[in-house]
């Protein structure tokens, strides 16, 4: 009776907390027109015209994936507003972007404005609000805005309410929601064993009534089982108005280290602020316990041991027809290929992401440079340097708790060298370790001698290289690493970018170098380069990380090259994710702990007879090639790369089969035509890729 009597309790409790703190999402009926519309803020403003969308959205299909000048301009979104009358309650709107300033009002009240397009905000609307239907009108513009950032940028930015909006009601003692965005609880690591974990805490309270409470703030850290290791409570007086900080500090015996994707274990703190014994307001924070460092010989560090950094460049999971208005399924989607890629770190680029990937990223071991979106331009403006310092103060309030996140980026191949920008980016930094000093900065430099002050501004320094591309020869990596590093021996640097285009349906056997602005793309030599660049990097342990550009094709509307206008086609997948490129088969090969083996050139299935090299990617250390059913001999895998050259094909039906010393096998059937033909093709053939990689992410 009584083991009944407290689950009755505590799910009551339960209850009672979730009603304190009641979120809503808005995401169905709102009304939209691509416009600058006059008076649209106007509760009774005849919008019966305009077309019905759901959230998130985005006013830039198919304009923004096509190429050519995609709309950048304002636009209108409008909803109903139910609101119940009573209560001492407080509400709020949050967005969770707006590209790339929004103007919000309720019942034709101006509640606020927002400059970045890329970060969570919050007004407080109550004072707006009446009892029954409201007007919610928001005012969205992504027109190039002069000192909002990015100015510029490779990638398309797509218009509109991207991500979801919600009214969050609150009593009005509360959790801070007005703290740029951020959850209003802010987590330090102060000491790090592997007997004790110290941890300060920070909790910003706000009384939004108009006489004094007495409250008492309850902190818990839970294991992954749910059990409580730590607690503290303490009892606080509120002043109406004024916001006030606690803080807290609590030890936690032997803890269960964040391991990266060996083992991304988490807590969960809570933090309750409890009315009597009721719970009034409550926020909760995956914990992960970990330290970050880097050795300028030894590279990455996480713990105190060496852990190599690789992975890949990553964009909002956009996907044709719907540009970066999509959701978790399919970031969940991306992150599975990603794993199955066997990388162990992740770039978001170049602006700050859905918070559902950063949570991704805390719960699979990723560990993330993320950055702000000051990108290949800059004003010397006081607006400009307030909106940019701005957004990076967003992007640490309301990221820094996330376990996963290791570097903070303050911009990416800004084309200038002089003073300003390295004023700037020196504040930045500044402004960086002010707000969370226990992790790194970088800048990703491209566009000035390696040793220039502005790529030196940084605990790290990062390069973006795409020598064999755009300039020079695949070789040319190892050396310029290996001359940096003996210049610059006491300083981490590491590869922010590095890669070539390829398309799925252009294919040539053996490749001529294409041209980087052109029309031809062929899948083949993307995967040279990543074959040279992958060997070299791998042999230098003191690069600090190095980031593929880029995991998936993206939309990028100044584009006019490969197989599609409006696309930056340097993915290792493509963008509808229907296709995996030999280059991704590769990288999986050279990071993936599952058995790989992968033959090269699967899709030109029309070649001519004669000679041919034939290539496998592999993790194995031997592979054995068949040609309708005839031995071609087993060969050492070097570099994670099988070759038989000078393979004689004759006309007809190729039926290849590889093995490798593991019992993993692939195939592929060619058509084989005359001598003289070329081993070229912009179609894709049928070679028994589906483009789908099992497993779910880890």
């Amino acid at each position: 009776m009584l083991r009944s009597l407290l689950a009755l309790a505590f799910a009551l409790s339960a209850l009672h907390a979730q009603a304190a703190r009641v979120t809503t999402a808005l995401e169905s009926a709102w009304r939209f027109q691509r416009a600058d519309v006059a008076g649209a803020e106007v509760p009774d403003f005849d919008d019966a015209a305009w077309s019905t969308v759901a959230l998130p959205h985005t006013y830039n299909v198919p304009d923004g994936e096509t190429g050519g000048s995609p709309y950048r301009g304002a636009a209108w979104y409008r909803r109903g507003l139910d609101i119940a009358p009573g209560g001492a309650t407080r509400r709020f709107l949050e967005f969770d972007a707006a590209t790339l300033a929004a103007d919000v009002w309720v019942n034709g009240r101006h509640a606020g404005r927002h400059e970045g397009g890329y970060a969570r905000f919050r007004f407080d609307i109550t004072a707006l609000l009446r009892p029954g239907p409201n007007v919610v009108a928001v005012r969205v513009d992504n027109g190039k805005l002069p000192h909002v950032a990015p100015l510029a940028g490779d990638f398309t930015v797509f218009g509109g309410l991207i991500r979801p909006v919600r009214l969050i009601e609150t009593p009005q003692a509360h959790i801070e929601l007005l703290d740029h965005g951020g959850p209003g609880v802010r987590v330090d690591i102060e000491q790090l064993s592997a007997e004790r974990a110290r941890l300060q805490l920070q909790v910003r309270l706000r009384n939004d009534g108009d006489q004094p409470v007495e409250r008492q703030l309850r902190l818990t850290l839970r294991d992954a089982a749910g059990r409580s290791v730590a607690q503290q409570s303490q009892s606080l007086r509120l002043a109406p108005g004024a916001p006030i900080t606690a803080t807290a500090t609590l030890d936690v015996r032997q803890p269960h280290l964040w391991q990266g994707i060996a083992d991304p274990y988490l807590y969960r703190l809570s933090a309750e602020l409890m009315d009597a014994r009721s719970v009034a307001d409550t926020v909760q924070l995956p914990v992960g316990l970990r330290q970050f460092g880097v050795d300028p010989q030894r590279g990455f560090l996480l713990n105190g041991k060496p852990y190599p950094l690789h992975g890949v460049n990553y964009f909002h999971a956009g996907r044709p027809g719907r540009g970066v208005a999509v959701g978790p399924a399919e970031i969940d989607e991306d992150l599975r290929l990603l794993m199955d890629l066997g990388l162990t770190g992740l770039r978001l680029v170049h602006y700050q992401h859905p918070a559902y990937t950063y949570e991704r990223a805390d719960q699979l071991g990723l560990v993330v440079w993320t950055e702000i979106p000051l990108n290949a331009l800059m004003a010397e403006t006081a607006a400009f340097r307030d909106n940019i310092q701005a957004q990076l103060r967003e992007l640490i309030r309301q990221n820094r708790h996330h376990a996963s996140v290791a570097v903070w980026g303050v911009g990416n191949e800004v084309y200038r060298s002089d003073e300003p920008i390295r004023a700037l980016l020196a504040d930045l930094h500044a402004l960086a370790k002010q707000e969370d000093p226990s992790r790194l900065t970088t800048y990703a430099h491209c566009c000035a001698p390696d040793d220039h002050p502005m790529a030196l501004q940084t605990d790290l320094a990062s390069y973006n290289r795409y020598w064999g591309w755009y300039d020079g020869e695949f070789k040319d990596i190892g050396p310029w690493a290996d001359k940096l590093h003996a210049r610059m021996p006491d300083k981490p640097i590491g590869l922010g970018e590095f890669g070539a285009g390829a398309s799925v349906v252009q294919q040539e056997d053996p490749p001529r170098r294409p041209e980087p602005g052109g029309r031809w793309h062929p899948e083949q030599y993307q995967a040279l380069f990543h074959e040279t660049y992958a060997a070299e990097v791998a042999r230098r342990p003191f690069l600090w990380g190095s980031f593929i550009w880029l995991g998936f094709d993206h939309a990028a509307a100044n584009r006019h090259e490969g197989d599609t206008t409006g696309r930056n086609d340097k993915g290792l997948v493509s963008y509808d994710r229907r296709h995996l490129k030999d280059a991704y088969h590769l990288m999986r090969a050279w990071w993936s702990r599952q058995p790989v083996l992968h033959l090269t050139s699967k899709r030109l299935v029309q070649r001519p007879a004669g000679l041919v090299d034939i290539k496998a990617y592999s993790n194995a250390r031997q592979a054995t090639l068949e040609v309708n059913g005839k031995g071609m001999g087993t060969v050492d895998v070097v570099d994670r790369i099988a070759r038989w050259p000078g393979v004689v094909l004759e006309a007809g039906r190729a039926v290849l089969k590889v093995t490798d010393d593991r019992g993993s096998a692939d195939g592929v059937e060619w058509e084989i035509g005359k001598l003289g033909e070329t081993a070229k093709t912009g179609e894709t053939g049928k070679s028994g890729e589906t483009g789908e990689v099992g497993g779910p992410a880890r």
